[in-house]
């Protein structure tokens, strides 16, 4: 078998959260042959361009790899009008993968193949834990998974589900250890936290912090406060709720926001059901307990919940060449950035067969004559 590239061009829309995986979506497709466009996001141009020239001065030959800035509407256009568009690797919001695939859909006439399409959206990332979970572990895991980089990965911590024993011993602890956090410039190696990307960022985070504060099924229990005076600043905002279904429970929110359902002790198995059923993204998750049952139990309960499932640990840190990252539902097509499955989805093997015994006669032994 002969392993080709696509018979054609990538299309590689970037990030701006995770500057290693901005270069991994277009040279993913080089690596096996193929060229491609690498659209980076707006708030990203330098650092993904700086990535851009190492890649060239490493070796990567001209028109390989093209660095296009710009609108990705004009872009997406232009790609797809061009009959040798053969793949789209994207990283973003479910709304505009979603729309890409329907656009993709319909230049499907006038392209010369039909295109691979890979994408890793969003995430409603869960922690579950169970009553006899190490406590300690796990507030630091809800700390730094949900808190870290500003809540700005697809993989932080945004539901907890906690049986209301442990809740009752790690609430205090949780708050004060979140009053410690010190956010500032991001040069700064000192401060845990900064600002979020931009404007729309800030109203959108903040927005689920105010329409939370006005329900009388939650309660936001440290936070909730935000500045943007100067750069977009939020604080890290716990909010604990009654309601398991509750916008922020069941919403991508990308900000430093966690929402935690405090449920029964008695309840594990019906808070797994919940927990599967109660978004519609399947990125990432973990599971907390001392007990190898129950660890399987919601290890079987939740396997589709979760592309990147974590047992006592925070749901965010895939090594790359060691956890491959990716989710399903509306979290993705699952193909795993950072590993082989990945690359596989950008080759047209061939399969060649050559015959050294020629056949001389058109006919077969059975069908000769009866003896």
């Amino acid at each position: 078998t002969e392993i080709r590239p696509l018979e054609g061009f990538v299309l590689s829309i970037t990030p701006f959260n995770f500057t290693s995986i901005a270069a991994n979506l277009p040279s993913a497709p080089a690596i096996v042959g193929c060229t491609g466009l690498w659209k980076p996001s707006r708030n990203s141009y330098h650092s993904n361009y700086v990535l851009m020239q190492l890649m060239m001065e490493a070796g990567l030959p001209p028109g390989v790899i093209n660095f296009l800035p710009g609108s990705g509407a004009e872009i997406t256009e232009v790609a797809l009008a061009n009959p040798d568009f053969a793949g789209l690797h994207f990283t973003g919001s479910t709304a505009v993968f979603q729309g890409l695939w329907q656009e993709i859909g319909l230049a499907l006439p006038n392209l010369r193949s039909y295109p691979r399409i890979v994408g890793e959206t969003g995430g409603k990332d869960f922690v579950v834990a169970h009553p006899d979970c190490d406590r300690q572990g796990l507030l630091v895991a809800l700390l730094r998974g949900a808190f870290e980089y500003q809540g700005q990965k697809c993989s932080a911590a945004s539901r907890a589900y906690v049986p209301s024993s442990v809740w009752d011993a790690i609430r205090d602890d949780l708050v004060s250890e979140i009053s410690k956090i010190k956010m500032g410039d991001a040069s700064d190696f000192t401060n845990f936290m900064t600002a979020v990307i931009d404007q729309r960022a800030f109203d959108k985070i903040s927005g689920y912090i105010d329409r939370a504060k006005s329900r009388d099924t939650c309660t936001v229990i440290c936070g909730g406060g935000y500045d943007d005076s100067t750069g977009w600043f939020i604080e890290p905002t716990i909010i604990e709720t009654s309601n398991p279904t509750s916008e922020s429970m069941v919403e991508e929110i990308f900000g430093p926001v966690l929402t935690v359902y405090v449920y029964d002790d008695s309840d594990f198995d019906q808070v797994l059901t919940m927990c599967d059923e109660g978004s519609p993204y399947a990125l990432t998750g973990s599971i907390f307990s001392s007990s190898e049952e129950n660890i399987q139990k919601a290890y079987n309960a939740l396997r589709f919940t979760a592309g990147n499932f974590y047992i006592n640990d925070k749901p965010t840190g895939a090594v790359v060449a060691q956890q491959p990252f990716g989710g399903a539902r509306a979290s993705g097509t699952n193909d795993k950035a950072g590993g082989p499955l990945n690359l596989l989805r950008w080759v047209s093997p061939r399969s060649v067969k050559r015959t050294l015994d020629i056949p001389q006669d058109w006919t077969y032994p059975f069908m000769g004559a009866d003896e």
